[in-house]
């Protein structure tokens, strides 16, 4: 082995301690991506406070990770809706305690599949919402808190759909696009504080929330055949990719969307009209054609 390859060794990201003595605030974490970015940030060392809105379904995701990470850093629960500002910000406080926040992780959202011309008005505007705004009130008050601290990392989940067209779903792809740049423009004005505002764009994901997607074999058959890498994605994936961004080890990284998607965004999303059909109603489709709203 050569001496530079002896240094790469030596250099490795992460690993049992690496994140030692550093809190971390993870929302949306009972389950899927927050529950595998937990996972990571424990394993690593990290004190980490997980956090979501139904209390059965957190204590259980807590129960898991104390037997998945017994070595790790500590481990806190907290209700909180990444909707509700104040929650927000109670929970970055209890994460932060007296040391300050070093890690701040938001998870939150969610589409489904509508015709661009067959949205309920408040539906679209619902879906940018359910999106953008737990983005933005991490971004806020785990930024101020960073700021009185001297610095810190945040990471937010964006989506491949925020890169390219995802036909049917237009209210996700402009929501999710909306977190990217608000990701810029954060890390644009917080980065003389010393933090760091990065994003996650995952490629179609098996969690909890997608294992009905994953049922229909030829909508995921139709995802594989426009990726390279010609594997399901899973939870674990995107929460060693955020895991990376909220270390040290990309300490010269900001303002970036990393995309984690085994190489779907190279390509083109499928044309999924017929899931589009069954989610939002033939009736939708009906109406479109006769320039009609449902």
């Amino acid at each position: 082995m050569s001496t530079n390859d002896a240094a790469g060794m030596g250099n490795r990201i992460g690993g049992p301690g690496s994140l030692a003595g550093k809190r971390a605030l993870v929302i949306g974490a009972s389950s899927g991506i927050g529950l595998a970015t937990a996972e990571a940030l424990l394993v690593d060392g990290a004190d980490v406070l997980i956090c979501a809105r139904d209390a059965g379904r957190l204590e259980s995701a807590a129960a898991g990770l104390r037997e998945a990470a017994p070595g790790g850093g500590t481990l806190a629960t907290r209700i909180c809706d990444g909707m509700d500002g104040a929650q927000v910000r109670e929970a970055v406080a209890l994460a932060a305690g007296e040391a300050g926040l070093d890690i701040a992780v938001s998870v939150p959202g969610g589409g489904n599949y509508c015709p661009v011309l067959g949205y309920d008005d408040d539906e679209f505007s619902a879906t940018i919402d359910l999106n953008v705004r737990p983005t933005y009130l991490m971004i806020k008050y785990a930024g101020l808190s960073m700021v009185k601290s001297g610095g810190g990392s945040i990471v937010v989940t964006s989506s491949t759909a925020a890169e390219f067209s995802s036909p049917f779903l237009a209210a996700y792809c402009a929501a999710k696009a909306a977190c990217d740049q608000l990701v810029r423009v954060a890390a644009d004005e917080v980065g003389q504080h010393g933090i760091r505002v990065n994003s996650v764009r995952p490629g179609l994901t098996r969690t909890g929330a997608t294992d009905a997607m994953f049922e229909n074999r030829a909508m995921i058959d139709a995802f594989l055949a426009e990726q390279p890498i010609k594997k399901d994605g899973d939870a674990a994936d995107i929460g060693r990719a955020i895991r990376f961004l909220a270390g040290p080890e990309s300490a010269w990284i900001t303002g970036q969307s990393l995309t984690v998607d085994g190489g779907h965004t190279i390509r083109k999303f499928p044309w999924l009209e017929d899931v589009a059909r069954a989610v939002a109603g033939e009736e939708v489709f009906d109406a479109i054609e006769r320039g009609e709203t449902t």
